[in-house]
């Protein structure tokens, strides 16, 4: 096959050798950014303890990344439409980079958070604009192929954050180390990028950047998360907090909705959100996204909290799921370049995932190592097979003038699947742990004192008494499966959207085919 099929025949089209030197950029900045997240996930134990944090604000140095890179996500996938590809990741690693200096530096779990919240604007700029680059770059049918390579990263980065994490901790150089060494790799990535990536610019004349669509999901999305956060905690589910928050999201939803009916450049294009398949995939997305972040969040916490081990070796005990991630995505996708059908991979993704949570949803602070390995291994699978391939599916329906705004859109809504599962899975995951903990101590004839699920003795075990950090290990044990239960039935939720996919042939060019021009005839017709 010649090289220029690989792009079909359009004017300016890389190369296959071009599109390699690019791709080591753009896989390059990818890795930094997946891998920060991957990384403070094994070291947050650590993280919270020393800076006498508490499960609510664990939950929330996650939650805060997530949100922000969800919120910027579409804005960074209109403005590639728009605006140069090229300078668009270059600015997003520079704010990825700034955040994770700043992050490095915090002094208290609240600064950490604030910190987090930034470097996810720019962890969501690099998440969307390289799919953005790739679609540009590649055509749906040969994009299978890559996203192979595509995989191998995101699995390395997934496997390698939680070793790098629990290395760095270990070791004499601290824990602020996990946010430090992505700069430099991110620095060599923007240098790379600066001499490899050649996409063409299309700029548009009055362009306008709905800000106010943006500003309204995030603030509604805020404060649904604050709210599930706090409730039944600090005050109850049937009360005026919970009315005036719940009301108050809602509202802020709708208006969000109302704008992007009414402006010229909607954030979330709902005339893409609203084509069958798009619609399907962002649902399933959804549910992916749940699965892609709440279990690298709260593993790490089972394995280190539940267990008693240490960081790097809650790294070790994470490659079951990332292995599952590489394997399946590399194979799915040079079997979607080869047969040119992507919703079988997708569904038999989407049903592997449940089977991996349903497995994971008998955990507690005993189960067997093999077992917890088999089910996470199921679980990286069904990403693997599913995650990359829903984006692919609703790019191959879209010009290449809407790619980014379609990308972003998908990605947007993973991300938000990701933030609410981690931020809901939490706040289950803390009413669990201090109701058991509080229960044990009271039953074992022990003052619980400061040591209620929210305290900073919980997460720091060391500085607790043996008797104690058995029942605080057994408590996070054992709580583990029951929010992997929950997990497993939204999952299922993916496997019906994933059903009713349309069945779609993917084009061997990057851009829609044009329409075939008239015949003399027929343009002499209509210009009667």
């Amino acid at each position: 096959m010649s090289t220029p099929s690989i792009t079909g025949a359009r004017p300016g089209a890389m190369s296959h050798r071009q599109i390699m030197e690019a791709l080591s950029g753009l896989l390059l900045v990818l890795f930094v950014a997946m891998a920060s997240s991957t990384i403070v996930s094994t070291a947050l134990p650590t993280i919270i303890g020393a800076l006498d944090g508490s499960q609510t604000q664990y939950t929330w140095v996650v939650t805060a990344t997530l949100l922000t890179a969800t919120a910027s996500t579409p804005i960074w996938g209109k403005l590639a439409d728009l605006y140069s590809k090229k300078l668009l990741v270059q600015i997003s690693i520079v704010v990825f980079v700034l955040g994770s200096i700043i992050a490095g530096f915090a002094q208290t779990a609240p600064q950490l958070i604030a910190a987090r919240a930034f470097q996810g604007l720019g962890m969501g700029g690099v998440q969307a604009l390289v799919q953005v680059a790739i679609a540009a770059m590649i055509p749906p049918r040969e994009r299978g192929r890559y996203n192979g390579y595509l995989g191998g990263v995101m699995a390395l980065a997934t496997v390698g954050g939680p070793l790098l994490g629990g290395l760095i901790v270990d070791s004499s150089l601290g824990w602020r180390w996990c946010f430090f060494i992505g700069a430099p790799i991110a620095v060599v990535a923007l240098v790379v990028l600066q001499k490899t990536l050649n996409l063409e610019v299309i700029r548009r004349a009055n362009v306008k950047i709905d800000y106010l669509g943006a500003t309204l999901i995030a603030a509604g999305v805020s404060v649904l998360l604050i709210w599930v956060s706090f409730v039944d905690s600090s005050f109850a589910w049937i009360s005026w907090e919970s009315a005036v928050m719940v009301g108050g999201a809602l509202i802020l939803l709708a208006a969000a909705v109302w704008t992007e009916k009414r402006v010229a450049e909607p954030v979330v294009p709902l005339d893409i959100v609203a084509k069958r398949n798009t619609a399907l995939a962002i649902l399933a997305s959804l549910s992916v996204g749940m699965a892609m972040f709440g279990g690298a969040v709260f593993l790490g916490q089972y394995f280190q909290i539940g267990r008693g081990y240490s960081p790097t070796e809650a790294g070790l005990l994470t490659i079951p799921m990332m292995g599952g991630i590489l394997i399946s995505s590399t194979i799915s996708g040079r079997l979607i370049t080869k047969y040119g059908k992507i919703k079988p991979y997708i569904l038999a993704g989407t049903i592997v995932l449940v089977a991996g949570f349903a497995g994971l949803s008998f955990l507690d602070h005993d189960t067997p190592l093999w077992y917890v390995g088999a089910s996470m291994f199921l679980v990286g699978a069904g990403v693997g097979m599913s995650m990359q391939n829903l984006v692919l599916t609703v790019q191959n329906t879209v010009a290449l003038k809407d790619i980014g705004a379609a990308s972003s859109t998908v990605a947007f809504f993973r991300s938000l699947g990701g933030t609410i599962g981690v931020s809901v899975l939490g706040a289950v995951l803390a009413r669990r742990v201090t109701d058991t903990i509080t229960t044990d101590l009271a039953n074992a004839g022990v003052s619980g004192g400061s040591s209620s699920g929210g305290s900073v003795s919980t997460l720091n075990l060391s500085a607790l008494p043996d008797a104690v950090q058995h029942i605080v290990r057994a408590a996070y044990g054992d709580a583990t499966g029951h929010i992997f239960l929950i997990s497993a039935a939204v999952a299922v939720v993916g496997v019906v959207a994933a059903a009713f996919l349309k069945p779609i042939a993917l084009r061997t060019t990057v851009d829609v085919d044009a329409p075939a021009p008239a015949s003399p005839a027929k343009e002499e017709a209509l210009a009667r």
